[in-house]
């Protein structure tokens, strides 16, 4: 065989290699993607606690369901950034008697949302009210990210969207991680997606004046003091008024003090202390509080696909103020 010959043959050989190759890369590309594991990315650092995969269901970001974003609440985590502009705020116990709250948007997505945290396991049943629900959050522990994998919502973190996330200065490390919102909901959801189930409208007959209302966790406390000026029942945390990162106070129009049962989860931080799972599918007792008056309710849920109605002694539904809606779970005595 000549030269030229054996220099075609050669470059033949090297092409069949590369085109196998690349064939391989593609194929394990496409297997991966079809698996929906994302977990690349160089943004900022979640919280230890490991980041999540891309959810295998609802992958693509049509605003067409709502942003839950969980966030910090620690003292060093506040003041919080953009959770006046939620439709909803849902606050739950976490390890150690702290307190976290997951933002819920539909009508409006703020510039910036923060701190971001962890998931937890209560997560998904609350958020399975929704249709396909984006998550925003900043990891979870590793034997719980199989579970988030397979719920019904698009997970976002760091790992899986790095450009929406960045840290700030102001705060240290873990409590300074931000969401930028539209870079993974770009369009608003819309009041359609507020599939919680509550009512708005005219207050219910009866109830009585209540100028504040406390709920207690073993380490931390949320207070909620009526303002006939502001129309509006003003938040407090652990003794100081909540505000946000620009001065304002945060304040509720409606606010719900949902017992529930709370018990121990299959989880632990890595301090060892275990993680409470808050259950919100069931039924109990409530007290709703609007228009400076408090009203103690039944609540529902029969599954978790469904949203969660609040009822009089009578059956007749509850109410609510128009205006953000705080929820706060407290456990059943």
């Amino acid at each position: 065989m000549g030269p030229v010959a054996r220099v075609g043959r050669e470059r033949g050989a090297r092409g069949r290699r590369v085109a196998t190759t690349a064939a391989l890369l593609a194929a394990t590309a496409t297997a991966a993607l079809a698996a929906g594991c994302t977990t690349g990315g160089s943004g900022p650092g979640d919280d230890g606690r490991g980041a999540s995969r891309q959810s295998e269901q609802g992958t693509s970001a049509t605003g067409s369901s709502v942003l839950a974003v969980k966030l910090d609440n620690a003292a060093a985590a506040r003041p919080h950034t953009g959770v006046d502009a939620a439709d909803v705020v849902y606050a739950e116990q976490v390890e150690g008697g702290l307190s976290r709250l997951m933002a819920v948007y539909a009508t409006r997505l703020p510039k910036t949302v923060g701190p971001v945290r962890s998931a937890r396991e209560s997560d998904l049943e609350l958020l399975r009210q929704f249709d396909r629900p984006t998550l925003a959050f900043s990891g979870a522990q590793k034997k719980l990210l199989p579970l988030i994998d397979k719920a019904p919502l698009r997970a976002e973190t760091p790992g899986s969207a790095p450009g929406a996330y960045f840290r700030g200065s102001g705060k240290p490390a873990p409590h300074n991680l931000y969401l930028r919102p539209e870079r993974i909901v770009p369009e608003v959801p819309g009041p359609a997606a507020l599939t919680t189930g509550f009512h708005y409208g005219s207050a219910p007959a009866g109830g009585t004046a209540a100028a504040s209302q406390t709920v207690r966790y073993p380490a931390a406390r949320f207070t909620f003091t009526w303002s006939d000026s502001r129309d509006r029942w003003l938040v407090g945390m652990d003794g100081a008024p909540a505000t946000t990162a620009d001065g304002k106070r945060l304040a509720a129009a409606t606010v719900v003090v949902q017992y529930v049962k709370v018990r121990d989860s299959a989880f632990h931080d890595f301090l060892g202390n275990n993680t409470p799972y808050t259950e919100t599918v069931g039924s109990g007792k409530a007290r709703v509080l609007r228009d400076g008056r408090a009203y103690d309710v039944n609540w529902k849920r029969e599954d978790a696909s469904d949203g969660t109605a609040f009822t009089t002694g009578d059956g007749t539904p509850v109410n609510f103020a128009k205006g953000q809606v705080w929820v706060v779970y407290a456990k059943a005595a």
